[in-house]
This record gives structure tokens, sequence and C-alpha cells, in this order.
């Protein structure tokens, strides 16, 4: 008996649309994802395991479809599991590099446009353990929702089941809720004020529908929004560098070994900053670093990341598709002293905090699902002109997840870049650890693993100084000019 399935198309969120359409050959709009794991899930399982949680979410069947109508989502009728679950061994010594060039052609690989927009691949030979490799087109979710996702195919538990009685699946969702609080900042109040400045953004989108001229003109209205908007509209383009020049149609991916996150803690505690400005800083002394090397001078240059900010609340977090926003961060690559790098980003993320650019960029992002192709690539090249990288930053669970029998050690992901943004950087926190990811374009960075592995020894720096000069509030002259001496 053949099966009746839905055909009935759905149309697709402006704002989800925007990622689909973003979609480049030199930059794939796609979440690819690592988890290595203590040992290798038995195939049928880990596909069982996918049938009942990850499937469960209705969109991971269907195929995100543009025409001249619109974009929209529609159920594949022809959908096989084996297309998008697959098994690989690497060849040689199966090391570090050997993996790494092995994701990087997954993540230089488009999905196949004739299915639903994912793939899960498991490698079967690392040297270090398996290793579980996800893409996911950034159209379906963004990165808060995947962490809803990773966490109803995962179990807090070795032994937990597919299959669980009732009792059991009320007491995993209790346990899972409680880590997705701490994961996620609630954004009630984010979110019902972006529902309210999406309907002004998208006013002032149809007027520069009608009349681009506006956009330089900063639309002549004094309304905080407005200036927002013109602000991110009228910034300077970013310095050209090594991290930013002409792509190609190769990413190149690597990643460090692991922070432990009760030091970066400490730090942050101890300088009255926080974790996410301690990793950020020292994200800047590496990329500087890496200049140093190269021969391309950081003096006096300032470069800027585009980061998320969240503004979905947790009820909304079971949702798939995409509620965020983007603000532009500077990052002092110029500062050779660590102590300084803090301050300054510190001080930017206090001022980010007040601003309403997130806001303002997701009804940005509605306007070019919405927009005619010509204002689409017009916005676009205008925004990514002015970043050199996208950076996101992912709070993890704090404790151990296991997936179908297998621990998951370590959790790594390499976010999408737009326009002629050819780099993007991931933070993620897992199981009391940090992890950092780099992701960039093979004609500006062929091995990043030489940018990558100077994370670790850069927050090394930033704690022996500490524990040198104990931190009172301002960055001592002696420390400045010269008493330490940094690259």
């Amino acid at each position: 008996m053949i099966q009746y399935i839905n055909n009935k198309k759905e149309p697709m969120r402006k704002v989800d649309t925007a990622w689909l359409r973003m979609e480049s050959p030199h930059n794939l709009m796609m979440i690819t994802g690592m988890l290595f794991l203590d040992k290798m899930p038995v195939y049928e399982d880990f596909v069982e395991l996918l049938e009942k949680k990850f499937l469960k979410y209705r969109r991971f069947r269907q195929l995100a479809t543009q025409n001249s109508s619109g974009s929209y989502w529609q159920n594949d009728k022809h959908f096989d599991m084996s297309s998008h679950v697959r098994r690989t061994a690497l060849p040689g010594k199966a090391d570090y590099f050997e993996l790494q060039k092995y994701v990087s052609h997954l993540a230089s690989t488009p999905l196949d446009k004739n299915k639903p927009l994912w793939s899960f691949d498991l490698v079967e030979n690392y040297d270090k353990g398996p290793v579980i490799v996800s893409r996911i087109h950034h159209c379906y979710a963004d990165g808060i929702a995947l962490i809803q996702v990773l966490l109803s195919i995962t179990s807090v538990e070795r032994d937990g089941q597919v299959d669980t009685s009732a009792d059991d699946e009320i007491r995993q969702g209790h346990r899972k809720l409680g880590l997705l609080k701490k994961a996620i900042n609630p954004a009630k109040k984010q979110f019902n004020q972006s529902l309210k400045f999406l309907n002004q953004v998208s006013e002032l989108g149809k007027e520069v529908i009608a009349n681009p001229g506006l956009i330089e003109k900063g639309f002549g209205e004094a309304s905080e929004i407005t200036q927002e908007l013109f602000n991110a509209l009228t910034l300077s383009d970013d310095p050209s560098s090594v991290y930013k020049d002409e792509l190609c149609t190769r990413k190149r991916v690597a990643w460090s070994q692991s922070l432990p996150l009760q030091e970066v803690k400490a730090i942050a505690k101890a300088t009255g900053t926080t974790v996410n400005d301690v990793l950020i800083s020292n994200l800047a002394g590496a990329l500087r670093e890496y200049m140093l090397d190269v021969g391309d001078s950081p003096a006096d240059k300032v470069i800027r990341a585009t980061v998320p900010v969240n503004l979905r609340p947790l009820e909304h977090a079971k949702e798939l598709g995409n509620h965020f926003g983007l603000v532009f961060l500077n990052l002092p690559i110029f500062e050779a002293n660590p102590l300084r790098r803090l301050e300054y980003v510190h001080e930017e993320m206090k001022q980010l905090k007040s601003s309403k650019q997130a806001i303002v960029s997701l009804g940005l992002l509605s306007l070019v699902g919405l927009a005619p192709t010509f204002i689409q690539n017009m916005l676009l090249e205008l925004f990514s002109k002015k970043a050199t990288t996208v950076l996101t930053n992912v709070p993890g669970p704090q404790v151990p997840l296991y997936v179908a029998g297998s621990e998951i050690r370590k959790l790594m992901f390499w976010v999408p870049q737009n326009g002629t943004i050819g780099m993007g950087i991931s933070i993620l926190s897992y199981n009391d650890n940090v992890e950092f990811g780099l992701i960039i374009d093979k004609n500006l960075v062929p091995e990043p693993h030489l940018v990558i592995h100077k994370f670790p020894s850069q927050f090394n720096q930033l704690k022996d100084l500490i524990m040198m000069h104990p931190w009172d509030g301002e960055v001592h002259p002696e420390i400045a000019d010269g008493l330490y001496h940094f690259s």
C-alpha cells in the first residue's frame, strides 16, 4: 500500500529565506559540526535514534525550495535516510590532518538541493576515536535551536534508550530543560521588542526597495531604530589583511585543544570582566600573532566581527528557524598587551549590551528575504565589507552527553560566512571545557591550524600575566610600557 504524503507547500519565514538565498559558491550557508566519541555507535542504532528523535522535527523531512513565486517548505516524497547518514574511513594515518582535510572537503561541498539539506557522516577510524560530522543548512535553524536538536538526540546517561517510558521521558526532559536554561539567555523582553521593531524595519525596508538612495541619506528620521540602522550602514569598510581578500570556493577548518572553563572563569572573576571578554580578547591576540608571523602588520588596525545575538526566549527554543540578530564587534588586533586587549573588549561589550543593533539586523535579514535580488546583493555586499569575520559563542551543556550509547568527549562546530566575509570563528563550551574552531577561505589562510593553535598559548600568556601581576582594575604603565614584552 502506498502511503500518502502531504505535499502541500508551506511558506518559509523571511529570515530563513534570507539564509537560503545568501548561499554562494564561495560561502555555503551550512553549520558544520563534529562530535568526538569514546566509541563507535552501532550504525543501525544511530539511524534508529535519528528516525525517532531528529526526525520528530518534521522540518528535517522537508525540502527547502525556491522559485519565482518565493521560498517554501515541502515534504520530500522520496525521503531516504541512507542519503543523509553515511559511514566513512579516513586514509593514511587517519590523524588530525586527515580529519581536517576531510571535514574541510565537506564544509566546501554544497548539500544536495534535491533532498532535505542536512547530513551525518560517521568517521570510523580517526586515531583519537570515532567522530560524527554533521551538516545542517542555516535556513533550517540557528545555533540556539540546534542546541535543542542536539539535546533531543542525546542522553544524560550512557544507557539512554531510543524508546523510553513516559516517566523516563519526563525525567530526561526536565534534566535537559535545566541544561537548556543554562545555555540560553532568556530573551523574552528582546523577543517582544524585536517583533515590534521588525515591523518598523520592514516599513523602512519597503522605502529602501522603492528608493535605494535612502540608504545613503539615513532615511532622514531621528528615531532610535533609524539611527542604529544608519550607523550600521555608514560604518567604514574593514581594512584589508591576510584575513580579508579575494575568496575562492574552498574552505579549510581547524580546531584547537580544549581550554578548562574553570580557568577562564577564574580570570574573568579576577579581572572583573566576563568569560566572553576573556575568550574574545584571547582570539584577538591569536589573530594578531599569526599576522606578525606572516609579515602582515596589525599596527593601528581594528577589525570587526559580526556576532549573532540570541533573541529567542526559552519557551521558543524548541522551534526551529532563525531568531537572532547581528552586532558588529571591534577586535583590537593592534594591541600587543593582553590586559589592554581585555580592557578594550570589555568596554566594547558593555556598549553593545545597550545597543539595538541586533534587533535592527534581524529586520534587515527579513528584508534580504523579501527584497529583489539586486537589493539583497547590495545589502550583503555593503555589510560584508564592514567585517572580517563571523564570531559565534555558544554555551553548551556542562555535563557529559551520550549519543546511541557513546560518550561525546568533545564538541565542535563552524559557522557559515556571508557575502565577501571569508572567516568564521566558533567558541563553544561543553562539559567544563571551551573549544575554539576556525573556518577560513583557503585563498586567505591555507593552513588554519597555524592560527587556531595560538589560541591556547595566548590564554596561557594572559593567565601567566595575571599571576605575576594581580589585576586591580587598571592596566599599569609598567605592564603596558615594556616591563613585560609581548609579540
